[in-house]
């Protein structure tokens, strides 16, 4: 019946681009908003930070949120605070507000994951260097309400050939697209490091301290560089935190949340303790949808925290090492240190003597079979 009812099909785009006629008709749609409920007058600085919420929401600042209850209500409640303060104009202060108490009221668990790493209970280290452990950054969304929250992601490495072991996976908390990442760095190995000789290892990765389900594929490049560490023994810098998925080819590709998740890692090492080398490592595809809050912003542009866009895994590695990246022919690069660490690995399990067969359970004896039970004797 559907069909025969509906002969017109529309869709609504979620977002249009960001110009000057969008903007004009945020304006015009707050100064409606504003007449028909009696609202005070709105300044063109709080206009233009309305405009900055619609572009945030839309996550492109080429484009900006095309469905408008939203921006209804975030000048109804900046309108709010304006007359609390018994203000004749709305202004950016007061969207700021607004913004920052709609915040407040949905951030509890944001804050308690903050506290507790602060306090040390969730390990998260942002001073020094470590080998094999990187800060990877995953999206919770808690009630309406998403933040970015940093983990600690683990690689070791061994002698074997089970290859790589996702213990998400194998502890059944990983979705099918965080395992379609873990294939995708297993391919990245083979292809630059497995055309030589066999790739014979047993490498385990973990999200440390996870205790819920993980999926997505962002921190896949996040898992590549803390193995290429356990593998080549260079430590990896701990101030930094890392996102964005990888292809086989080894380049960085774009991701969602990227807002939340520099946000998230700033807050957590503001509460610790700003040190000014801190920063994110985000996909370079992503620059464009930075619209950051206006804290991470100011400390950004203090120098007291930093971006670093990045397009390939040897940048990456190049950004959390110090040490050029180069390739497997080249001595003491990264490349060439994995290389040979593979290499060695292949040799020792090559050169190993072929254990003994033994017998761990003796057979049963052959023994004749019992003779069936007689049948009962009729009653006389």
């Amino acid at each position: 019946d559907f069909a025969e009812l509906f002969k017109v099909k529309a869709e609504m785009r979620p977002s249009v681009a960001a110009d000057g006629a969008a903007a004009a008709h945020y304006a015009a749609r707050v100064g409606a908003l504003a007449r028909r409920e009696n609202l005070p007058p709105f300044e063109a600085g709080a206009l233009a930070k309305i405009v900055e919420f619609g572009m945030r929401m839309a996550g492109d600042r080429s484009r900006v949120l095309a469905m408008l209850e939203p921006i209804d209500d975030l000048a109804r409640e900046s309108a709010y605070f304006a007359r609390n303060e018994t203000a004749q104009r709305v202004t950016a202060a007061h969207v700021e507000r607004a913004l920052g108490e709609r915040m407040l009221r949905l951030n509890f668990i944001e804050e308690e994951i903050r506290r507790l790493i602060a306090e040390g209970t969730l390990i998260v280290n942002i001073r020094g260097t470590s080998v094999g452990q990187i800060n990877g950054l995953a999206v919770l969304d808690v009630g309406g309400y998403s933040f970015g929250r940093p983990s600690r992601v683990t690689a070791t490495v061994a002698l074997g050939q089970a290859g790589v072991i996702n213990i998400e996976r194998e502890a059944r908390m990983s979705g099918s697209t965080h395992d379609k990442g873990i294939m995708i760095l297993s391919g990245f190995l083979r292809a630059r490091f497995g055309q030589q000789h066999p790739i014979a290892m047993s490498a385990s990765i973990c999200f440390e301290q996870s205790y819920s389900g993980i999926d997505g594929d962002s921190a896949s490049s996040t898992e590549l560089y803390a193995l290429l560490s356990a593998l080549s023994g260079v430590p990896l810098r701990q101030d930094l935190a890392v996102t964005g998925s990888v292809d086989q080819y080894g380049t960085v590709q774009a991701i969602g949340g990227v807002n939340q998740k520099v946000e998230g890692f700033y807050r957590v090492c503001k509460a610790i303790g700003l040190t000014g080398t801190q920063g994110v490592m985000v996909p370079r595809t992503n620059v464009s949808n930075l619209m950051l809050d206006p804290e991470t912003t100011g400390a950004i542009e203090r120098g007291e925290f930093h971006i670093y866009p990045i397009d390939t895994i040897d940048r990456g590695i190049e950004t959390l090492t110090g040490v050029r990246a180069g390739t497997i022919d080249q001595p003491g690069t990264i490349n060439y240190l994995v290389d040979q660490r593979l290499k060695n690995m292949a040799n020792i399990l090559r050169d190993r003597p072929l254990g003994e067969t033994r017998v761990v359970q003796e057979p049963a004896p052959n023994t004749p079979a019992p003779k069936p039970p007689a049948p009962p004797e009729p009653p006389r």
